[in-house]
């Protein structure tokens, strides 16, 4: 089995278009969400999101080339250049057979969806619909592009597994590389999902938080206070490569993806399993896939979406991993970024690796009254940022339908 290192970051998020402004915003507590632009939300529930801000995609990508894409695939690769950017690659003197692209979107296109059916409605019957329509619009079309662009034949896939969707394309995408299948994959996710067929949805759910007053605070896990989610949008990239192809060409290391565990609720189309059931067998999947233990982790990164029952579960699971008062931080960047859906993972991966590198637990904001339950169970890093030294890091996504993946992440050490 080989090991498996992380060589470039990229991000576009609610808090940053960048991996730097967005962990700067992280680690200083601000947040993501404000009212919403993209569309009229006046007559929503929930009139409030965690956009981009300030990011023109024509800063990126040639005017005529972004009208083939929809926005998510857009996201991902303004993402995946920062990523390879970083990573110093020049794919002319790799072996691009050996390179491949996993990526992760929940919803893929459905801006583009939503779009040519509203015009289609509107007519007379007549389909007048775009010859890009279809693969603007298709989940997988992102991965492809990306190939196309960089001229990568390797493996190349997309996964969709709801908002545990870029953990799930990162522990495939780990795997391929430990099998000695792949030299090199870029991996992560993307999500544009705030229009008004996704929120008139998560709404319909009782999903959302509907703190309209409020948007700022509205995202605040294992508050007893908590309503709802808030919906984000963006990309996270991650290179990932095999310690020989890293050493190879001279990279800078910056982690190691130690082991990744994935698992299901087989419980309720969206609600998690009252106990954490999977979510209790994914994390030890992922231990156990890493060969540490519990009290190796020193920083959890945790699925928390700021809804009832998914917080209570996941702790409930948590506890039945670590026990109680375990040696370890607790944080849901969630509260700052909102929720990417199938980009999640991604961007919370990415927290995590700048934990190890920096040394700095982020916080969760928002929070003031955790849960009575497990307000004194575990270290929860609430409102500022902590420094600590970070070895091992985890990460938890979960999805509706019962989908949960977990990554380990360590800090990189040679021998």
């Amino acid at each position: 089995m080989k090991r498996v290192v992380i060589t470039g970051l990229g991000a576009l998020s609610p808090l940053g278009n960048n991996v730097n402004d967005t962990w700067e915003s992280l680690i200083n507590g601000k947040s993501g969400a404000a009212p919403i632009t993209k569309f009229d939300s006046s007559k929503f529930k929930t009139k409030f999101a965690a956009e981009l801000k300030g990011f023109d995609p024509l800063e990126f990508i040639d005017k005529n080339e972004a009208k083939r894409y929809d926005a998510y695939t857009q996201y991902a690769l303004v993402a995946v250049a920062e990523a390879v950017k970083q990573a110093g690659i020049d794919f002319e003197t790799l072996n691009r057979n050996r390179i491949g692209v996993i990526w992760g979107s929940g919803n893929g296109g459905i801006q583009t969806f939503q779009e040519q059916l509203m015009e289609f409605a509107k007519g007379d019957g007549t389909p007048r619909f775009s010859p890009f329509f279809i693969p603007k619009m298709i989940v997988d079309i992102a991965s492809g592009v990306i190939s196309i662009k960089y001229g990568l034949r390797g493996v190349n896939f997309t996964t969709v597994s709801a908002c545990a969707t870029s953990n799930t394309a990162l522990i495939d995408a780990f795997n391929y590389i430990k099998w000695g299948k792949a030299d090199m994959i870029i991996t992560g996710g993307s999500e544009a999902a705030i229009n008004e067929s996704s929120v008139g949805g998560f709404n319909a759910s009782r999903a959302l938080s509907t703190l309209n007053d409020s948007p700022a605070t509205a995202s605040r896990p294992f508050d007893i206070s908590r309503d709802g989610f808030v919906m984000g949008e963006g990309a996270g990239a991650i290179i990932l490569e095999s310690l020989e192809s890293a050493l190879g060409r001279n990279a800078t290391i910056l982690a190691e993806v130690a082991g990744g565990g994935m698992a299901a609720d087989a419980y309720h189309l969206t609600g998690t399993h009252p106990e954490g059931e999977g979510a209790f067998l994914g994390m030890k999947e992922a231990l156990a896939d890493a060969g540490i233990e519990p009290k190796d982790i020193d920083y959890l990164n945790v699925h928390a979406t700021s809804t009832s029952q998914g917080d209570t579960s996941e702790l409930k699971a948590v506890e039945r991993v670590f026990g109680i008062k375990p040696n370890m931080q607790i944080s849901a960047t969630k509260s700052s970024t909102g929720h990417l859906l199938g980009a999640a993972g991604a961007i919370e991966a990415i927290a995590c690796i700048k934990a190890i590198i920096h040394g700095i637990i982020p916080p969760t904001i928002n929070t003031v009254n955790v849960e009575p339950e497990f307000a004194d169970k575990f270290e929860f890093t609430l409102g500022k940022a902590q420094q600590r030294e970070v070895n091992y890091a985890m990460s938890n996504t979960f999805g509706f339908g019962g989908h949960i993946a977990t990554a380990i992440f360590k800090k990189f050490n040679q021998s």
